[in-house]
């Protein structure tokens, strides 16, 4: 498969998400890695684990392996705990604390790297915890974070997930996270909520994409693709990437599209086959 190839506009415009490429890698070799594939733009899920303030010998690391790959880091989680399958902390109430030590921390690695979309999870519901006090929870915090990456010029991200994956998580549809975007950009009155619309999660939850593009396109601030089902690169499922990026371009999405798939054969310098390599450089 080339869709890429046969759509133009799309060059420069990839981004590889090196918390799920090129992880059989070190974090640190990641970015290079990147590179000698002829990427230059990344982003990462939270990259320090359960640790929301990590020294500054490690964000400082993290620093000197992008800028020494040549490599932009153009987006980046807040404190998320994926490693626990925790979907996010925005809404947990146990985690009030540690989200908001990390907000300063995100927004000063994403500043002094040039990183324009920071994304929050939402976190899973909590047995125990009325949903309406998560939510009034995760709009004080993303607010918080919001006005976090106005400061830096960036935007705030609000993901759904999907059912099968995340049962837990509640943003399961396009519609429930433009809600939140909604609710966060009117609490701000900043404007700088958007939607990230990542096409696999969508699709593992049966929503129309064709639809969602239509619908929701203004909304966007990133999108992510992967194919489904499996979750690998573009041409291992059923998904139509070539109509998608159609749509995308004629609803007047600029933005970059994040790689956010598993290589299918296990080695992620492999599974870039469907993308020309001049089509992986960033603008």
């Amino acid at each position: 498969m080339t869709a890429a190839s046969k759509h133009t506009r799309l060059n420069g415009r990839f981004t590889v998400n090196l918390s799920i490429l090129f992880s059989e890698l070190p974090l640190l070799e990641r970015p290079a890695a990147a590179a000698a594939a002829g990427f230059t733009a990344a982003e990462l899920w939270w990259p320090f684990g359960e640790n929301p303030t990590p020294s500054q010998a490690e964000l400082d690391e993290l620093r000197k392996a992008f800028t020494d790959a040549g490599v932009q880091l153009t987006g980046l989680n807040f404190l998320d705990d994926l490693t626990k399958g925790a979907r996010g902390t925005v809404s947990v109430p146990a985690e009030k604390d540690r989200f908001r030590e990390n907000i300063a921390v995100t927004a000063g690695l994403a500043e002094s790297l040039g990183t324009k979309a920071l994304n929050a999870l939402y976190g899973n519901r909590v047995d125990g915890v009325d949903p309406a006090e998560q939510d009034a929870l995760a709009l004080e915090n993303l607010v918080l974070a919001a006005k976090a990456a106005h400061e830096i010029g960036a935007v705030l991200l609000i993901e759904a997930l999907n059912k099968p994956e995340s049962p837990d998580y509640p943003l399961v549809t396009a519609a429930a996270a433009v809600e939140v975007v909604d609710k966060v950009n009117a609490a701000t009155g900043l404007g700088n909520a958007k939607f990230l619309c990542d096409l696999y999660h969508l699709a593992m939850n049966g929503e129309d994409l064709a639809a969602v593009i239509d619908t929701h396109a203004d909304k966007f601030g990133h999108v992510q693709i992967a194919d489904n089902p499996g979750r690998n690169e573009p041409g291992t499922g059923g998904l139509d990437f070539e109509d998608l990026f159609t749509r995308l371009t004629a609803a007047g999405y600029q933005g970059r599209i994040g790689l956010e798939y598993r290589p299918a054969k296990g080695v992620s310098a492999d599974s870039f086959e469907w993308l020309p390599r001049e089509h992986r450089a960033a603008n």
